[in-house]
């Protein structure tokens, strides 16, 4: 049996890294969270418990959003659990990097089904089911502009969410539905640190004008102004959350 709740998320791969602080930060904030994994139960129920020790509601739902049937899965468990849905994080993203030439089918086709066919199922489902007046957020990267060699297929399936974003807001307006991105630099995640050595990252973090990497409460807080009410008017746009690298 559901319970009612005044704003329900999904936040889809919200185990570890900027979902888990995204998951996190919306609890926070009154609204009943959907944690969503792939492989990571124990780090997604370690999310939950630590929302319902500070008195939120939160459930973890597997689900391998690089399959079709995944996201109708989410939206079913939310409803069940939450009684509906109004917000949807599409968070979840793989990256391997490689110059083109170099670059496999396989390599193409796992950042592809994650990155740019796992999202857009996602937007599909959001904007049949969110109730009115919600909010898709998505996430690109601040290397679709800086155009970094190795970041060729990456950088291709989040140019793509790119247009999705801006086509999805304009096709959704009058349900008062926002569509937005979020398109973080560099931030000190498992996704970006695992493959680059000690010096790869230094290299990185001194292009920030601030002199550091981004860490995942710094998106989470856009996310969740993103969320909430004082948005409304935020529409259509992808947001640089990237310390000034670009």
């Amino acid at each position: 049996m559901s319970r009612e709740f005044r704003k329900v998320a999904i936040v889809t791969g919200a185990s570890k890294g900027i979902g888990a602080a995204m998951a996190l930060r919306l609890a926070r904030d009154g609204i009943a969270v959907v944690v969503n994994y792939a492989r990571a139960s124990e780090a997604a129920e370690q999310i939950v418990s630590a929302i319902e020790t500070e008195g939120g509601a939160a459930i973890a739902v597997q689900a391998d959003i690089s399959l079709p049937e995944a996201m109708p899965a989410l939206f079913d468990a939310a409803t069940q659990a939450f009684g509906g849905v109004d917000i949807l994080v599409n968070n979840a993203g793989t990256m391997t990097l490689s110059p083109i030439a170099q670059c496999d089918d396989a390599m193409l086709d796992a950042m592809v089904a994650v990155n740019l066919a796992g999202v857009f199922r996602g937007m599909r489902e959001g904007a049949r089911r969110l109730r009115d007046g919600g909010r898709i957020i998505s996430f690109s990267s601040t290397v679709v502009g800086l155009y970094q060699p190795g970041y060729g297929i990456y950088a291709a399936t989040k140019a793509a969410v790119e247009a999705m974003t801006h086509i999805l807001a304009k096709e959704l307006g009058s349900r008062r539905i926002t569509v937005n991105a979020i398109a973080p630099g560099p931030v000190e995640t498992e996704l970006f640190m695992t493959g680059k050595s000690e010096a790869q990252v230094a290299a990185i973090t001194a292009m920030s004008p601030l002199g550091r990497l981004g860490q995942p409460d710094d998106i989470a807080g856009l996310a969740a102004f993103l969320a909430g009410p004082d948005s409304a008017w935020i529409n259509g746009q992808v947001i640089r959350a990237n310390g000034g690298v670009i």
